[in-house]
This record gives C-alpha cells, sequence and structure tokens, in this order.
C-alpha cells in the first residue's frame, strides 16, 4: 500500500506508538483520523501533523462503546469520503501472577478494551474497507500466540483477537487485506506504566525497566510502515520474535524457560 492519499484511523493515537504511527503516516502522504479518549492529547498530535504539513482530524473516541466506534467511522467517510486501512492499535495491559491478584476484574477491561473494542472498530468499518479493498492493521503481541507469564488476562485477550482476525480474513476471501504486527517490548509507549497491578491499579512508573533488548519506538513504527508499504500479512518486532511459532510447536519448554527470564530481566 503506498501510503500517499490513503485514509487511515488510528486507534489509541493520542501517544506511544499511536501518535507516533499518525505522524510518520501523515509524513507520508496519508489522511489521518486520530482517535482516543483523551481529547486534549488527540488536539496535540493533530496540531503537531499540521505544523507539518499533514492532513489529520482528532475524533475522541471510547472504543469499548459500539456508538462511538460508528460514530469514528461516520465522521471519517463525511470528512474524506472513504477509508482505506484501520489501525487496530489502542490497548491496556497487565503485569502480575494470577496467584497474586487481589480481584480478577479488570479482566472484563482487557477484554473490552482489546478484544471487543478492535471488533467494534471493525464492524463499523468493514463495509467501506471492503469498498476500498483496504486494509486491518493489529497491532498485536508475541502474547497473542502463546501463554505468557505476568500477563495471563492480557495473553488471552489477544489470543481472542488473534483468532478473530484470523477467522475474519478468511471469510473476506482478499476483500480485506491483514497485516498483524507481532511486537516484544518497545520503548517510550507507555504500556507498562499504565499496566494493570495486583491490586486492580496502574502500576505507574516505579515497577518496571527495560533492557537493552527492547526495540524503540521510532524503529517500530518504522517496521509497521515498511510491513504495509510491502503487503505483509505478519511482521515481527524485533525479527528474532518469528522464532515464536516455530520454537512454540517443536521446543516448548525451552520457549517458556526463555520467556520466564525475559520477564523476569524486564521486572524490577
Amino acid at each position: 500500500m503506498n501510503l500517499n492519499e490513503k485514509t487511515i484511523i488510528v486507534t489509541g493515537a493520542s501517544s506511544g506508538i499511536g501518535e507516533c504511527l499518525s505522524k510518520k503516516m501523515a509524513q507520508k502522504g496519508a489522511d489521518v483520523v486520530c482517535a482516543a479518549r483523551r481529547e486534549e492529547e488527540l488536539d496535540r498530535v493533530v496540531k503537531d501533523i499540521h505544523s507539518l504539513g499533514g492532513t489529520a482530524m482528532a475524533v475522541p473516541t471510547d472504543i469499548t462503546k459500539l456508538q462511538e466506534c460508528e460514530y469514528l467511522v461516520e465522521k471519517t467517510i463525511e470528512r474524506f469520503g472513504k477509508l482505506d486501512a484501520l489501525v487496530l492499535n489502542a490497548g491496556i495491559s497487565m503485569w502480575t501472577p494470577f496467584e497474586e491478584l487481589q480481584d480478577v476484574s479488570f479482566f472484563r477491561q482487557l477484554m473490552e478494551t482489546n478484544y471487543m473494542g478492535a471488533v467494534q472498530c471493525c464492524h463499523a468499518a468493514l463495509e467501506h474497507l471492503k469498498s476500498s479493498n483496504g486494509l486491518i492493521v493489529s497491532c498485536s503481541t508475541a502474547q497473542a500466540l502463546m501463554g505468557f507469564p505476568n500477563h495471563s488476562g492480557y495473553a488471552a485477550s489477544k489470543h481472542a483477537l488473534h483468532g478473530f482476525l484470523d477467522t475474519l480474513d478468511i471469510e473476506m476471501k482478499g476483500k480485506i487485506n491483514f497485516l498483524e504486527v507481532i511486537m516484544g517490548w518497545i520503548q517510550d509507549t507507555g504500556l507498562r506504566a499504565s499496566a494493570f497491578g495486583a491490586n486492580g491499579q496502574k502500576l505507574g512508573d516505579s515497577k518496571w525497566k527495560h533492557t537493552s533488548q527492547s526495540v524503540t519506538l521510532e524503529d517500530c513504527v518504522a517496521g509497521i510502515i515498511r510491513g504495509i508499504e510491502a503487503n505483509k500479512k505478519i511482521i515481527y518486532i524485533p525479527g528474532k520474535l518469528r522464532l515464536v511459532p516455530f520454537l512454540n510447536v517443536f521446543f516448548k519448554a525451552f520457549l517458556r524457560w526463555k520467556v520466564s527470564k525475559a520477564v523476569d530481566d524486564h521486572t524490577d
């Protein structure tokens, strides 16, 4: 896909990957619709895009609410007349062993945002994406492909989204294209700081760290854009994650040991 003059919705566009991706796509000539709950932050992102000569529109959206997803698509069509791509980037995480949880009620919020929010955006956008032979990009994770310590609820929500989009890809029979981005730890996204802890509250900045194995935000977004432009079905960031499906089948015990060690290395 050549991004020039394409109309693209990016969820979770108020910070992190969504913000950076929105700006880079706009620099390549895309008309970007920035969606997230935080209106002030969305306006800041759009203002930055405009200052660089790009085209963007902010639509405050809570993707857990179907009507707001429908309104997001309606405003996009009203402004630009078409929709070429939907980037499913919005998400929330957790960082706690299941046995240490004091309350599992926030699992519902994980599913409503990471899974149902994406489903609702897809449903609202489907006919317009079919008309443009468009693209759905899932900003996903290795947790969608295997179990992951400290991430039971997050992994479950990403497994659900993976299964949904894989099924939708089969059903669409090429009328819509799909790109799944399998990511590891990415720097400067805020995902870990806003992750749920044992008491159901956000962790903040005090209980996490990144190692040299983490990928920079700029490198991550550059990889996503390359994947879109090359019409890839799946990409791995960093590239070594492409070993996960193979190891999970043939060397499961080794993979689980490596993952457990990686989680320990990223925890204070």
